[in-house]
């Protein structure tokens, strides 16, 4: 009998004991566990896999005089933007943002226009430039700046190159029909600056323009004191081969087009002269320099089907389409 109440007292006990201690238990295995961070190891595709690359920038001159520098396709965007109508059919804008970024980069290689090899926002000088907010601001829409947006990217890093390098991509508003030779404005032979036909322009605004001067205000442009009858002034006249005015006399006096287009403030070095009424007229072809692509002429040659490689192999005959990062 001593034996069962020992068994009897220690199986109290153990009741006593045991509730307590899986209380506890339980508790503590109710505890949250240490947040642990495993780093794991890169895989070796993951440690081969090339970094994103950084996005090109550009030097830009503002108009505050102040350098800021821009992503090209960003910048690009703007210069569309300031440069051709978003009313042009989408091959059109896309042939404008290769040769814009064409000429951008050639500007900014050679470093001689501006300080820190910048181009500038003046359309006479480098490229045009406004930004989307200042767009929709003033004219545009947002639809015009997607749309834009679109064209630049999907023309992105292409540019325009001759022999391995970058062309001299430059263009214009309206050839009046027919683009002009780079000599016949430069002085300077560029085998892919040549003129060529450019039809469907005439839709263009600046297509024609007639302006009319007083004998006086004629004289007074041309710096010279003249007198006579004003048909008497106009000489021999000779033409390049866009059509364009290579030589004219004036009162005994041999001016070139371009000089002419300068002193009179004319849209193009196509122009004829005449006097009505005793007024000197000048009715002037398309506006610009005339060398390279029409922006007209591109929109016309987009209208009937065109790709944006067909116009740009049409305005830069002998060119071809490279990657930016493939030259350099």
């Amino acid at each position: 009998m001593g034996k069962q109440w020992q068994q009897i007292l220690a199986a109290f006990i153990l009741g006593l004991i045991l509730p307590g201690l899986a209380a506890r238990l339980g508790a503590n295995t109710m505890e949250p566990l240490p947040q642990v961070q495993i780093q794991l190891p890169e895989t070796s595709e993951q440690a081969n896999q090339p970094a994103e690359p950084e996005p090109y920038r550009i030097p830009v001159l503002m108009p505050d005089a102040q350098v800021v520098f821009m992503e090209l396709e960003a910048y690009l965007v703007g210069v569309v933007l300031a440069e051709m109508p978003a009313s042009f059919e989408k091959e059109a804008l896309k042939a404008q943002a290769v040769v814009a970024r064409t000429y951008a980069l050639k500007r900014g290689a050679e470093g001689v226009r501006h300080p820190e090899g910048a181009v500038c926002t003046d359309s006479g000088c480098c490229q045009a430039y406004i930004s989307p907010e200042a767009y929709q601001n003033s004219w545009g829409t947002l639809a015009d700046v997607l749309k834009i947006t679109v064209a630049v990217e999907e023309t992105a890093g292409q540019v325009l190159t001759y022999n391995g390098q970058l062309a001299e991509a430059t263009y214009f508003s309206c050839s009046g029909g027919r683009t002009e030779d780079a000599a016949a404005v430069w002085g300077t032979d560029i085998p892919y600056l040549q003129a060529v036909d450019s039809p469907g322009e005439e839709r263009a605004l600046p297509y024609s323009k007639t302006v009319s001067f007083t004998q006086g205000e004629f004289a007074r442009a041309l710096g010279r004191n003249l007198t006579g009858h004003p048909k008497d002034w106009l000489g021999v006249v000779t033409y390049t081969a866009g059509g364009g005015v290579a030589t004219m006399v004036v009162a005994g006096i041999s001016y070139t087009g371009v000089r002419l287009r300068q002193l009179l403030g004319l849209n193009s070095t196509a122009f004829t002269m005449t006097v009505v009424d005793g007024n000197i007229q000048v009715t002037t072809l398309g506006k610009g320099h005339r060398v390279g692509m029409s922006q007209y002429g591109a929109d016309a040659m987009a209208v009937t089907g065109s790709t944006f490689l067909q116009i740009l192999s049409h305005y830069y005959p002998g060119t071809k389409i490279d990657k930016m990062d493939a030259i350099g």
